[in-house]
């Protein structure tokens, strides 16, 4: 059957051409005489494919050698651990909590040591970026509030750059001054140039706009892993000192997926870089938020000046409604549009292998959509 249009938070679409050129190369790679799937991780061969996958990502992304390179198994789930594990030398650490995966890193950051709230958007259901300080209440147990600016003596400042969930989006970083900045970045990976220096530690899972699910990239300054071992209780694996040093190869690292990220990457250099990358998202985003915005039927969940680039929220305001929008895409062969079991509604994912003619057949099919449910859309929903 034809390919359908792939709207997947994540594991999400992957470029054709990759997919075909793993396909060409499955059973014989290289002339080797066997697939990468088979292949020892120590042998000559299989340090090209990691090595290649690392200069390519540092090109891509002007990675200095300033900081270290580390492709990890585990998901970014993992680095909720590992960024205390290896980071909180004095104990305290802030947390900006912007959604459901913000608040659950700060969850596990608070078992290692004292995870100070910087501001949380959570009473407005997430719907926006909160500012410093944000959330007058204390909505967490336990909790310790932040002071009117960033206290220059904790470890570092985390945030969610992406929040695939709700929709939203770090349009600025924030002013943490001499505080390392870390950054959940694994919606909005690749899909458009970074300041690396504005960073202490950035990380992502690879299934968004990097590759397959079961990678994950963490990219950290080699000063803050530098001066000493990680905490004492942190494993062997997690350890990003001891991973720098053995090249990500403390044990056998996820060897296919991160040859299929590497053509990941080659094919973002082909098609122009960041910067193309980062122009095409852009407009493919004006494009389903113009329908949004131009529409009686949908509205968008996410405050406008907090939208997000790479997943855009949406909903009809009634469950039902939203149900056989989803039902009726799928026979159109526009798939993933379900919303997140948290929050309901539709979610369309715009990540990099997402072509502008998928969110043309959308933005089509929403309208005709609601042209056959004009009694739905005389109820004022904007309100809802």
């Amino acid at each position: 059957m034809a390919r359908v249009f792939n709207f997947s938070a994540g594991p999400a679409a992957l470029p054709e051409t990759v997919l075909k050129q793993a396909q060409a190369e499955l059973l014989d790679f290289h002339g080797s005489g066997m697939s990468i799937l088979e292949m020892s991780h120590r042998s000559v061969t299989y340090q090209r494919v990691i090595d290649h996958a690392e200069e390519s990502l540092r090109s891509l992304m002007d990675i200095s050698d300033e900081y270290a390179v580390l492709f990890f198994q585990g998901g970014a789930t993992l680095q909720f651990a590992g960024v205390p594990m290896n980071l909180m030398y004095s104990g305290r650490a802030g947390y900006y909590i912007s959604g459901h995966f913000a608040q659950a890193a700060w969850r596990e950051a608070s078992k290692y040591g004292e995870a100070v709230v910087l501001g949380s958007s959570e009473k407005s259901s997430f719907d926006h970026i909160p500012a410093l300080g944000e959330g007058l209440d204390p909505v967490f147990s336990p909790v310790t509030w932040c002071a009117p600016d960033i206290d220059q003596s904790l470890d570092y400042a985390y945030i969610c750059e992406n929040n695939t969930i709700f929709g939203t989006e770090w349009h600025e970083l924030p002013n943490t001054g001499a505080v390392p900045l870390v950054s959940d970045v694994s919606s909005c990976f690749l899909a458009k140039p970074v300041q690396m220096e504005r960073y202490g530690l950035l990380y992502a899972g690879a299934q968004k706009n990097a590759g397959p699910a079961g990678v994950t990239m963490v990219i950290v300054r080699r000063d803050l892993i530098s001066d000493g071992p990680a905490l004492d209780y942190c494993p062997s694996y997690l350890d990003y000192g001891t991973q720098d040093a053995k090249g990500s190869m403390l044990n056998t690292p996820n060897t296919f997926g991160i040859y299929l990220c590497g053509l990941v990457f080659d094919w973002i250099a082909e098609q122009g870089g960041l910067a193309a990358m980062e122009k095409r998202n852009r407009s493919k985003a004006s494009l389903i938020y113009g329908a949004l915005d131009d529409s009686s039927l949908f509205r968008g969940t996410a405050r406008p000046d907090s939208r997000s680039m790479m997943n855009a929220t949406f909903t009809t305001g009634d469950a039902a409604l939203d149900a056989e929008f989803v039902v009726e895409a799928e026979k159109h062969g526009l798939v993933g549009l379900k919303g997140h079991r948290l929050v309901g509604g539709m979610r369309a994912s715009l990540y990099n292998a997402v072509p502008y003619e998928a969110v043309e057949e959308l933005a089509s099919f929403m309208q005709s959509f609601e042209a056959d449910h004009s009694s739905a859309c005389c109820s004022d929903r904007r309100s809802l």
